[in-house]
């Protein structure tokens, strides 16, 4: 088989696994976290046993050795469910840890907490956003790790960090030398969240829902937290660097995952249009204003599919630095047609579409935040910006000119 039948026969599996998931939103939306936990851990068995265990892996730890585009293109389809990337055991944060530990983790990290990641035999969480400082600039991080002697100690706290609840270890970035340039200032370590002085302070409750396990946020405090010199990731001073190794990936990943929420969203939007009946012999899909709806959402997820997988191209072919600009574009855009979206489903469904009896509200708690993580799209907008300003400085003489009378202004 070529590579595209491979892919393709690939894809086919993971919509007819996804599509079984489905059904257990119910328990998702009731919070009946126990049948949740349960029915979850059958689906990843039956994952493991059709052997679509770890997608994103690479070979040498038991994966399909995928590229980056095209994982992409089955993150699609496993997001088109809340549930799917969990059941593949692909989901966040633990597909960049597992990225993170696996290019700079020691023989002693793999050994003991590798391993049992990629099985999926426990899990992992990521400490980096601080509730005082701007997630926008990790660089103004308080969290700091001071040399003590058995190590160091680590003291501060952190908070919306995905799916500390239940999970087994905990990497967390934490400033080492305040006085080295902002980007050389901190590093990242390994501990368990059993850990004397980690403390889980509480969920982070999310418009009025708290989560589960994988789908919760929890504030954590780090107090005299004593780690020994063998829990550094890497080296001191390296800290950012390795976060932003893990952030190329990751933020295509978000976006094929949201790809997925925005058409399961249209669909949903689609049957809400054809079988809502707003009067005699008239569907909602007769009104020209839903009409518009439904063929804005699907040009927008066309063209974001298109930037998602050109951009994972340039990413597999020349590095995330190369593409950072690109990366910042798609993050924006595709987060935009999420948006928008999910707020016209959420409208053609009407009060029913506010409700928790459809997977629509759980989407739009969840996903409002794609403008704001990984870097607020404002954010983004300014560096895109600023980069095309600083070209356009750089050709002023080439690219301007006067109006068509040859007047300058």
């Amino acid at each position: 088989m070529s590579q595209e039948e491979v892919l393709a026969s690939l894809r086919s599996k993971v919509r007819t696994v996804t599509q079984t998931l489905y059904p257990l939103e119910s328990l998702l939306l009731r919070h009946d976290w126990n049948e949740l936990g349960k029915a979850l851990e059958k689906a990843r068995q039956e994952v493991r046993a059709a052997g679509l265990w770890g997608l994103s892996l690479p070979k040498s730890l038991g994966g399909h050795g995928l590229k980056l585009a095209e994982f992409a293109e089955l993150s699609e389809e496993m997001g088109r469910t809340p549930l799917g990337h969990y059941a593949f055991g692909c989901q966040a944060p633990e597909a960049g840890n597992i990225e993170l530990l696996h290019s700079f983790g020691s023989p002693q990290q793999k050994a003991e907490v590798l391993a049992p990641l990629v099985e999926g035999r426990m899990r992992s969480c990521f400490a980096m956003t601080e509730r005082q400082t701007s997630g926008a600039n990790p660089t103004l991080m308080r969290t700091e790790a001071k040399r003590s002697s058995r190590g160091w100690t680590i003291n501060g706290e952190k908070w919306f960090t995905t799916a500390a609840e239940g999970a087994t270890y905990c990497i967390v970035m934490a400033v080492t030398n305040p006085e080295a340039q902002e980007h050389q200032r901190a590093s990242l370590f390994l501990l368990p969240i059993a850990h004397p002085g980690l403390r889980i302070v509480r969920q982070v409750s999310v418009m009025g829902h708290s989560g589960w396990g994988p789908f919760s946020h929890s504030e954590l405090a780090f107090e005299n937290c004593e780690v020994s010199e063998e829990q550094l990731i890497g080296r001191e001073g390296e800290g950012f660097r390795l976060a932003q190794s893990r952030l190329a990936h990751g933020r295509i990943h978000h976006c094929a995952r949201w790809l997925g929420v925005a058409g399961r969203a249209l669909d949903l939007l689609c049957d809400r249009a054809v079988h809502r009946q707003i009067g005699n012999d008239r569907s909602l899909g007769s009104s020209d204003i839903v009409k518009a709806w439904i063929a804005e959402a699907a040009a927008g997820q066309h063209a974001a599919r298109l930037f998602v997988r050109e951009t994972a191209a340039l990413i597999d072919r020349d590095g995330g630095r190369a593409a950072r600009h690109d990366i910042s574009m798609l993050k924006f855009f595709v987060a935009e047609v999420l948006s928008k979206t999910l707020d016209r489903a959420i409208q053609a469904y009407g009060a029913a579409g506010v409700s928790d009896d459809f997977i629509l509200s759980f989407f739009y708690r969840e996903e409002r935040a794609a403008r704001i993580y990984d870097g607020p799209d404002e954010v983004h907008k300014m560096s895109v910006a600023r980069n095309l300003l600083k070209e356009h400085e750089n050709n002023s003489k080439a690219i301007a000119g006067g109006d068509l009378y040859g007047r300058n202004f």
